[in-house]
């Protein structure tokens, strides 16, 4: 079992620390440099966190947990007009930033009013793609509770957050609400939105912890995380982008951002442990910018269809 988490230090000698990673087994999810600053998210053996933790010490650094990291967000919102963007939505993005998570802010094209609010497949497609969405709705129940149509058949966990008080079983599709985040025309800087946000990062920890725990009885043959080593180790081009985070780590896959007309043969091709990548995984075109999506296969999504064509054949016979 791996514990994920943040390293926030210098960039002196901060090849030490991705040393003392790769020693112990572990692996780093992202790595941002600012200027002089440097905040790496990794994960690594949880019996090997005191070594990570004394190194830390060590470098002047400090390392917390990241309870989000290798995970992949939707933070969406109903436009990108200035009454849904950029306040709530952009904070609270920034916010679950810091518990590891990588998110993605998606504005959809109809989504003012609630009269002419809708999605498109296509949106649909898109946001599915996350582990999970955070949808920033409005300050008032009826216009939340017209809403739902946004959100009611995703095929992921969805939260949803707004101004009044709701109970989540009066909004369909929805598997949490957060209230206290609404429309608010400023940074979320005051005492009732800091505690808004912590429970939102409490709701959104809790599900992906539920969704690690199902997928810990049936999980992908080979983890996500070394996936994602492997491609940046045996692609030359991952090297050439300069997007932040070229290869973004899910619970069950990786999105890679390298055109995938030019570049999915090779990420098919691939060899993780003993295994070609195409065989035990379904690779995709994204609807985010034509980039590789990567979906993860466990044994019993592999073992199924082939029991089925098995069973088709004897009974043909």
């Amino acid at each position: 079992m791996y514990e994920t988490l943040t390293y926030t230090g210098g960039i002196h000698k901060h090849e030490e620390m991705n040393e003392l990673i790769e020693d112990l087994g572990g692996f780093v999810l992202q790595e941002t440099v600012s200027q002089m600053d440097l905040v790496l998210t990794l994960a690594v053996p949880i019996e090997d966190v005191e070594k990570v933790q004394e190194k830390a010490k060590e470098l002047l650094g400090k390392v917390q947990l990241a309870p989000m990291a290798g995970t992949e967000l939707a933070i969406v919102s109903p436009t990108l007009a200035r009454q849904h963007l950029p306040h709530s939505a952009c904070d609270i993005s920034e916010y679950l930033r810091r518990f590891g998570a990588k998110d993605n802010m998606i504005g959809l094209r109809r989504g003012a009013g609630k009269g002419i609010s809708n999605i498109s497949e296509e949106e649909k497609r898109l946001i599915e793609e996350h582990d999970l969405a955070v949808f920033a709705l409005g300050s008032f129940r009826e216009c939340i509770l017209k809403k739902t149509h946004l959100f009611e058949d995703l095929e992921i966990p969805v939260v949803v957050t707004g101004a009044p008080e709701i109970d989540v079983d009066d909004i369909p599709g929805a598997d949490a609400y957060v209230s206290g985040l609404g429309r608010i025309p400023r940074r979320l800087k005051r005492g009732e939105n800091i505690r808004a946000l912590k429970k939102l990062a409490e709701v959104v920890e809790g599900i992906i912890n539920n969704r690690r725990m199902d997928m810990g009885d049936d999980p992908p043959i080979v983890p996500s995380i070394l996936v994602k080593t492997e491609i940046e180790n045996q692609v030359p081009a991952i090297k050439e982008v300069y997007s932040p985070a070229p290869v973004v780590s899910q619970l069950d896959g990786v999105r890679v951002k390298l055109d995938y007309d030019q570049y999915h043969g090779e990420i098919e091709n691939l060899k993780v442990q003993d295994y070609r990548l195409g065989d035990i995984a379904d690779i995709k075109r994204s609807f985010m910018y034509n980039y590789i999506l990567v979906k993860l296969l466990s044994e019993t999504s592999l073992v199924e269809p082939l029991e089925q064509e098995i069973s088709q054949k004897i009974t043909a016979k």
